[in-house]
């Protein structure tokens, strides 16, 4: 999968003390440390593989681009999560393909997941440059698609997110964005961006409108750049009770809408079809027809963020144990083909395809990808936070 002519070249620069001094470059950056692990190389996907893999995310959004995908969609919103004044489309799409091979050992991308929400858009680019940097990539090699270089990138983020407004106008909004684990992404994307980063804690409301205070001068806010999971704060009963309920019908836009993190996620799984698409079911669906094979399967939340909560070895008391079934995917297990072995270890890898929308444009636009790198089973970072040749990363396409 790998081109193995950059394989040997990166191998043949790498030493641990380089990797300290990429590390040591991308916190240099930003207020505090990134706050998972990044991994010791990027990956080198060969040309066959890259357009392989970009053929089916293009397959993919044939689908999203369905005009009935609202009405298929419409029951995947919880009441409570429920958002009015929702646009026509996501704004951001992501992709998470699995890196496997078919039974003749051919590539085969198996797709993982996605999402209708906004990514680590900012980190991406920064990771990128560091390698490039401390290991000497040639421009050859590159993270971006469809024409777009770092600057380009940027200025259509930034034309999606900012639009007609002032930045003092447009907010990243989070609950308590310090301290959430994607901090890092937040600086980095303020770094080119330079719009306010504003706690769901710090909003205020007057009337319908929205608005922070800096320097006790109101702010009032027009457009929201969400990065807020409802799925995070879903345990905390009294959230809008103690803060302004952002559910309400407010004069705000949103970057992208909150509805749209439910429409374009795993529940979409089981009206696929294709080769690059893993069997999956709602479980409420099957419940009383279980596959006779669960040891291939996986359980997870419909909604969950991350990896979170995902039950990789099925057993029955499993299945009886979840209180609301119509909220679980059973998805077949892909099979990670190992894109290295390094130091003894097999590397398995997902690749996110990074999707931009901006409003008037006819369909999404591959801009980049966010990679992540496992030596064991779990192919998220948590799990893989203190193991060497895993964690978060990007992959390089040659141009």
């Amino acid at each position: 999968m790998e081109d193995e002519n950059i394989r040997k070249e990166f191998t043949s620069k790498f030493s641990d003390e380089k990797y300290k001094d990429f590390l040591n470059k991308l916190n240099s950056e930003i207020p505090s440390p990134i706050d998972y692990r990044i991994a010791e190389s990027p990956l080198f996907l060969n040309k066959d593989v890259s357009n392989k893999l970009i053929k089916c995310g293009e397959e993919i959004l044939d689908f999203l681009l369905r005009p009935d995908l609202k009405q298929i969609t419409e029951k995947s919103i919880p009441d409570k999560w429920r958002c009015p004044n929702e646009n026509d489309h996501s704004h951001f799409i992501g992709m998470d393909f699995a890196l496997s091979k078919d039974k003749d050992g051919n590539f085969s991308p198996k797709l993982i997941e996605f999402q209708g929400f906004s990514g680590l858009y900012g980190i991406q680019a920064h990771l990128a440059n560091a390698y490039k940097e401390i290991y000497n990539i040639s421009d050859e090699w590159s993270i971006y698609r469809n024409g777009l270089d770092e600057t380009s990138y940027f200025n259509l983020l930034k034309q999606i997110i900012v639009g007609p407004y002032e930045l003092d106008e447009v907010i990243l909004m989070d609950v308590h964005p310090h301290e959430q684990h994607t901090a890092a992404d937040f600086y980095f994307t303020k770094i080119h961006i330079n719009i306010p980063i504003v706690g769901l804690e710090d909003l205020k409301q007057d009337g319908k409108k929205l608005f922070y205070e800096i320097n006790g001068e109101k702010k009032y806010i027009k457009r929201i750049y969400n990065r807020l999971i409802f799925d995070e704060i879903d345990k905390d009963e009294n959230i809008f009770e103690k803060n302004v309920d952002i559910r309400q019908d407010l004069d705000v836009e949103w970057i992208t809408h909150p509805n749209w993190w439910y429409r374009i996620s795993k529940y979409l799984l089981p009206h696929l079809k294709g080769d690059y698409i893993l069997k999956s079911f709602i479980l409420n669906d099957i419940i009383n027809n279980l596959p006779n094979d669960l040891e291939n399967y996986v359980l997870k939340p419909l909604f969950s963020f991350g990896g979170n909560n995902v039950i990789i070895d099925i057993k029955q008391d499993d299945i009886q144990n979840i209180k609301d079934p119509q909220n679980w995917i059973l998805q077949q297990k892909a099979k990670y083909e190992p894109v290295m072995h390094i130091e003894g270890n097999d590397v398995i890898a997902e690749i996110r395809l990074m999707y931009f929308w901006p409003d008037k444009t006819q369909r999404p636009i591959l801009t980049a990808n966010n990679t992540r790198l496992s030596t064991g089973n779990m192919i998220n970072v948590g799990s893989n936070k203190n193991k060497k040749w895993a964690g978060a990363t990007v992959t390089f396409m040659q141009k």
